[in-house]
């Protein structure tokens, strides 16, 4: 069964682990100029990098032509595709919409026999079959099977008992550049990247758990960071419980769409 998604930063990764390790084959799709924040853990680094191990994981930066051979080889292959007009020559058995964009950027419940999103944006039955639950709490990673995932909070989830506070962002419109690097420990008040000249300030203490790289246009507001207030270093290099979750409810919503599941739809 091949399975492609659409975005390949943290949580789409999270997922990619979950159906690779379930023995589906997995091709991803994502920017030329990928703006992860957690880069340790995404495999759209290997569109910059050629290739990148997550875990236990290989992927590698690939054309459509390469497609084969890489899944051959038993890797992931990342296109820098962001309208997914792999598509069509691919023509996946599933649709991952795991961009994570808030909103739909173009998935059609038609793209493919099964197609499931991930997050708020999209209404199961309508531009999708299934809609995976992203909003940490009781439902995370759930499966809707009709009607949309809760309406986005614009706050992140408690993490270490910090939300929003984890999160750096972009002080101005510019281009980023980065200052510590990702698993540094940092205290609150620490510069971890400026915004031309205005700095990226650190507001909790923690690991440096994601940044952006330098080189990224941004605008005010952008998030650049992310600091886990847990103090664990190793978290840096592991997929994330909420990417994992969500990865899970991924797997049950393509289990039942497909049949392999004989209960639900």
């Amino acid at each position: 069964m091949l399975v492609l998604i659409r975005g390949a930063g943290d949580i789409a990764s999270g997922i990619a682990l979950r159906l690779y390790r379930a023995g589906l084959s997995v091709v991803m799709t994502d920017l030329e100029r990928p703006t992860a924040i957690r880069r340790t853990v995404c495999f759209s680094q290997a569109i910059l990098l050629g290739q990148v191990t997550v875990e236990d994981v290989t992927a590698r930066a690939a054309s459509l032509p390469q497609v084969e051979a890489i899944l051959a080889a038993g890797e992931i292959p990342v296109l820098a595709d962001p309208h997914c007009r792999c598509r069509e020559a691919l023509r996946p058995d599933v649709l991952v919409d795991a961009i994570l964009a808030k909103k739909n950027l173009g998935t059609s419940i038609t793209d493919a026999p099964a197609v499931i999103a991930v997050g708020p944006g999209f209404t199961a039955g309508v531009d999708c079959h299934a809609v995976v639950e992203t909003m940490r709490g009781h439902t995370l990673g759930r499966v809707i099977w009709d009607g949309p995932a809760l309406p986005n909070t614009n706050i992140p989830g408690l993490i270490g008992g910090f939300a929003g506070e984890r999160v750096l962002r972009a002080p101005c419109d510019g281009v980023f550049r980065q200052v510590l690097d990702i698993g540094a420990q940092v205290q609150a008040g620490d510069i971890a990247g400026y915004v031309e000249d205005q700095p990226v300030t650190c507001t909790i203490s923690g690991v440096l758990r994601g940044i952006l790289p330098s080189g990224v246009t941004v605008f005010r507001g952008m998030k650049s960071g992310d600091v886990d207030p847990r103090c664990q270093p190793d978290f840096c290099r592991l997929a994330s419980d909420k990417a994992l979750a969500v990865g899970g409810g991924v797997l049950e919503a393509i289990l039942q769409k497909t049949g392999v599941l004989k209960y639900g739809r």
